[in-house]
């Protein structure tokens, strides 16, 4: 059964709000796609390693090239299925909170960390 146009209204705000208030526990809940695509790379980066493997073996009864391209193969396979995907480039978006400030490239470790702990205390 379908839920009525007040119905999905109330549950966008109250996912809004959960957002807001929570928005560690409302990306936790978005991470299953997230898990997926670490997962379908772990896999993709496995085949890659066997097939470079795979090559490099032929590669040791034919020519060197085959071996060399199996190596990198091998190597690209790994890489990719260790790296952690891309996330999207956040672009100033408002939240809750107002809009974010982006750090200068002149202030120091010290002044970020400072900006960073302030962030958090206002957010508890």
């Amino acid at each position: 059964m379908p839920l009525s146009e007040h119905e999905q209204k109330m549950l966008a705000q109250m996912e809004q709000a959960l957002a807001a208030e929570d928005p560690g526990f409302a990306s936790q809940m978005k991470g299953s796609h997230s898990r997926a695509v670490a997962r379908r790379r772990y896999i993709i980066g496995a085949v890659g390693v066997l097939l470079g493997l795979g090559l490099v073996l032929v590669g040791v009864n034919t020519t060197l090239w085959v071996g060399v391209l199996g190596f990198v193969v091998m190597v690209a396979g790994a890489a990719y299925g260790l790296t952690p995907p891309r996330k999207p480039i956040d672009l100033g978006a408002v939240g809750a909170g107002g809009p974010r400030k982006r750090p200068s490239r002149r202030q120091g470790l010290m002044d970020r960390l400072d900006e960073r702990w302030e962030r958090r205390q206002n957010d508890h």
